[in-house]
């Protein structure tokens, strides 16, 4: 190497060394250190806020439950026989006394005429004893044995009597045929089920309520009851449970509506029973939080634009959000950002909308 070729090197090092050495000090001198930082303040977030306005809602107490028909029979034959005709199908509305049911009579006719005939006899002896026994012809006794024979004579026509009445099947209550399990020429025996009638005018809604609360129920009280079908019928408790289910510790609880469009029973309902009116907030879901204790609230921004945690009390809940107690009437509520901010933050509130509008 000649010495032009070393000074050119040299001089090259020597650059390269400046420029490095520039570099280290501009950084030190543009970018805090960590120390530095560790005592720089925070930066301020932005969070999104809605102001909110308490209003009077009713507070419900809610219990799941089903529906049942106010009656539900299951007709039975009282007596044996073939059937001679069946005046109904599945589906029929019928009133108390309606023919459902017609068995065929048999030797049931005859055998009443003959329980007649002996009722006759019996009164006929039993007469002529008692003459005989004023006269003095015949003893106490004989009266008494005649008297016996003319009662068993009247209780065997009273019995064949019954069971011609048996033949002929009639509704007990109004309401409609829900099902029929025989036909004309079947046999049916005594006991065996003839038809359903259910009655659902009034539909009677069955809920379960929990110990705590069920001294805030009596009866008379308005309910609304919420169909899983989508309707909604208003009734009044008409029954309450005197002692709780041993498991669920829980009340059960009848309550009586009107029913004149027939909507079914036996679909799931939710029972509410409105206690008292208070003001309360209406808030998504997604706005809760969960502070450290366990406890369920919101996060606020208060005049010092510094985050607060406040605890709330669920009321009522509906499709689309929840009402709750436990705010201000009038409260800042952090929508958007609640989970990147702490109680005693300060923040840079942004209106809601005016932070949907810029992204």
């Amino acid at each position: 190497m000649n010495l032009r070729s070393y000074l050119l090197a040299l001089a090259a090092a020597l650059v390269v060394g400046t420029w490095m050495l520039s570099g280290r000090i501009g950084e030190r001198a543009d970018a805090p250190s960590a120390e530095r930082d560790a005592g720089a303040a925070a930066p301020v977030m932005d969070v999104a806020v809605t102001e909110l306005e308490a209003e009077r809602v009713e507070r419900f107490l809610e219990s799941q439950g089903d529906t049942v028909a106010d009656r539900d029979v299951q007709l039975r034959a009282e007596t044996g026989g073939q059937v001679a005709a069946v005046q109904v199908e599945a589906g029929d509305t019928v009133a108390p006394g309606d023919p459902i049911v017609e068995l065929a009579m048999g030797d049931r006719e005859a055998r009443r005429t003959e329980a007649q005939a002996r009722v006759d006899q019996a009164e006929a002896d039993f007469e002529a004893a008692r003459q005989l026994s004023g006269d003095g012809f015949q003893s106490q006794i004989a009266v008494t044995e005649a008297r016996a024979a003319l009662e068993s004579a009247r209780a065997r026509r009273a019995a064949i009597e019954e069971e011609i009445d048996n033949t002929r099947i009639t509704a007990p209550i109004a309401g409609q045929v829900e099902s029929r399990g025989v036909d004309t020429g079947d046999y049916l025996a005594a006991g065996e089920q003839v038809v359903r009638i259910i009655d659902v005018d009034p539909l009677v809604a069955i809920g379960h309520v929990a110990q705590q609360s069920i001294r805030q129920v009596e009866t008379g009280r308005e309910v609304r009851i919420e169909l899983a079908t989508g309707d909604t019928l208003t009734g009044t408790v008409r029954r309450i449970g005197n002692a709780a289910e041993a498991g669920s510790r829980t009340f059960r609880v009848e309550v009586e509506a009107a029913n004149p469009d027939g909507l079914p029973a036996g679909v799931s309902a939710t029972l509410r029973i409105p206690l008292e009116t208070v003001r309360a907030h209406f808030l998504s879901p997604a706005w809760l939080a969960l502070a450290a204790s366990g406890e369920v609230g919101v996060k606020t921004v208060d005049d010092a634009d510094q985050v607060a945690f406040a605890p709330v009390d669920i009321v009522r809940t509906e499709r689309d959000g929840v009402w709750v107690t436990g705010l201000p009437d009038r409260v800042r509520l952090i929508t958007v950002g609640q989970g990147f901010v702490r109680p005693g933050d300060t923040v840079n509130p942004v209106a809601a909308d005016a932070s949907a509008n810029g992204g």
